[in-house]
């Protein structure tokens, strides 16, 4: 059963976007919709030229932002308050998800690429405030992204997870390699299930799935 494969873990690290609200509430669109402006006007380059690197960073460094440190010396604070800047209005609060998120034993941690401060603004707007120990953006790992092992690293000491008694939950499948290769438990988030050996679980419904876990 599911829930026998979580007896061991008393802390559980959960990426935000897509994975604590619904994809198709598309917020990180308005994201990339952001990031598309702030190369095309920094960079002086088209829209389409602009929206190709976007994401040819993001397939090679893990985030467009690590591309963009890596090459054009970009001030990542800067960056990050300007793709962040965004309407929250498509999130809605969850009652459901945060009953079954308090109900967990242990401790619960939000780690995700995005900032802190933008963070903070999703869970509020989601009634997720307040139910986590910690909340660590990629300025904690240095702005070292993941899929890096670097940035889990930074992360996991400083928040003191013991990944062997831990769980992860994310819905970029990427993101779940290293989680599992130090011995996590880990739990894709998302629509369509993919086959994968780093990838224990598969969920579409986070909180039917915690619920489940209890």
């Amino acid at each position: 059963m599911t829930g026998e494969n979580f007896r061991h873990v008393n802390t559980w690290v959960f990426d935000l976007d897509n994975t604590l609200y619904p994809p198709h509430t598309a917020l990180f669109d308005q994201i990339e919709a952001k990031m598309v402006n702030w190369l095309m006007r920094e960079l002086k380059i088209s829209q389409s030229e602009a929206d190709l690197l976007r994401n040819k960073y993001w397939k090679e460094y893990g985030t467009t932002l690590a591309g963009l440190m890596e090459h054009h010396d970009t001030d990542a604070d800067a960056y990050l308050a300007d793709v962040h800047d965004i309407s929250f209005h498509p999130l809605e609060a969850d009652p459901i998800l945060r009953a079954a998120i308090e109900n967990l034993p242990g401790r619960k941690i939000v780690y995700t690429n995005g900032s802190r401060p933008y963070a903070e603004r999703v869970l509020s707007a989601r009634g997720l405030e307040n139910i986590f120990e910690g909340i660590y953006g990629v300025e904690h790992a240095n702005f070292e992204p993941k899929p890096r092992k670097a940035a889990f690293d930074l992360v996991f000491k400083k928040a003191h997870i013991l990944p062997r008694e831990a769980a992860m939950f994310e819905d970029e499948i990427r993101n779940l390699v290293v989680p599992h290769a130090l011995g996590m438990r880990t739990v894709h988030v998302a629509p369509e299930a993919k086959v994968a050996e780093h990838v224990h679980h598969h969920t579409e419904n986070l909180s039917a799935f915690l619920s489940n876990l209890l």
